[in-house]
């Protein structure tokens, strides 16, 4: 049995809502396997977001363009009717989107938005059913308290951490930091409860403190190894991805200029994009290319 998980072919994607087509992603192929971490790292409108959308079925607009196989173990997804693509949503695939602050329903309960994908795909569920898996979700990407009420994560909004109110607090940056922990650990355990087989990370750690941008990374890392999710991280931070993923694919201008190995790509590029990536990584996080 093959291990191959994800196998995209010559994808193509336009957009034709101007006089002149905007091609955004150019005969892209990559193959994933079943537990790998693959990074794809680009600046803004490399194409990367784009292809991560056509991965998980987001691409619906009538002035798109699209052409080429997305592969999902053996399954054409990329010209798939929605209600093939529905069943794969939030089940074998799950996505992290970029603002998770802005992803999740500021009005609904974090507990009812986690048991969302379960109500959906698992309709044989009990109520306690659900509850046990979103309070074993939670606790997976190290929400603390996650059952009960008051100060317990499944009973709060997520613009309201640990039940606080924001005009008690002083510090407003260390709550802003909570808020957005907060929202992108429930994302994450969103994406998991169905326990996908690939997890899309959409440039999850943008504009986080670098602290809480290393224990996203590592607990990333974590539920790799312990639930041997594949996931697909895409990222503009090479030093993150150089941390988390086994290999890294790098795009600009809808093209992909250099692929291969991490520790290959990291310390030998061949690329002079690639090259200028590395060159603006902090000085302490470079590799010697000498």
């Amino acid at each position: 049995m093959s291990d191959t998980l994800l196998e995209i072919r010559h994808l193509n994607i336009e957009f034709h809502d101007h006089d002149k087509p905007e091609s955004v992603v150019n005969d892209f192929n990559l193959t994933l396997q079943q537990g790998e971490i693959v990074g794809i790292v680009g600046e803004s409108g490399s194409g990367k977001s784009m292809t991560a959308m056509a991965i998980a079925g987001l691409l619906r607009r009538h002035d798109m363009k699209k052409s080429g196989e997305i592969l999902f173990e053996g399954t054409e997804l990329l010209h798939a009717k929605r209600s093939l693509l529905r069943q794969y949503q939030g089940n074998d695939i799950s996505m992290v989107f970029q603002e998770p602050m802005t992803s999740l329903n500021p009005v609904k309960r974090i507990g009812w938005q986690v048991e969302e994908s379960l109500r959906l795909h698992r309709p044989e569920m009990t109520k306690q059913e659900r509850y046990e898996r979103a309070i074993e979700s939670l606790r997976n990407v190290e929400l603390d308290q996650p059952e009960g009420g008051g100060r317990a994560a499944m009973s709060n909004q997520p613009n309201k951490p640990n039940g606080a109110k924001p005009a008690v607090r002083k510090k407003k940056n260390l709550l802003d930091d909570r808020r957005v922990r907060l929202a992108l650990s429930v994302m994450i355990a969103m994406g998991l409860i169905c326990h996908p087989k690939l997890l899309i990370a959409d440039e999850p750690t943008t504009a986080l403190d670098v602290t809480i941008q290393l224990q996203i990374v590592k607990l990333l890392q974590r539920l790799n190894q312990e639930k041997k999710t594949s996931i697909l991280f895409i990222s503009h931070d090479l030093s993150l991805v150089k941390r988390l993923c086994h290999r890294i694919v790098v795009m600009n201008k809808g093209d992909i200029v250099e692929a291969g190995d991490t520790e290959n790509i990291f310390y030998h590029p061949k690329d002079a994009y690639t090259k200028q990536l590395i060159d603006a990584i902090p000085r302490l996080e470079k590799p010697d290319l000498a």
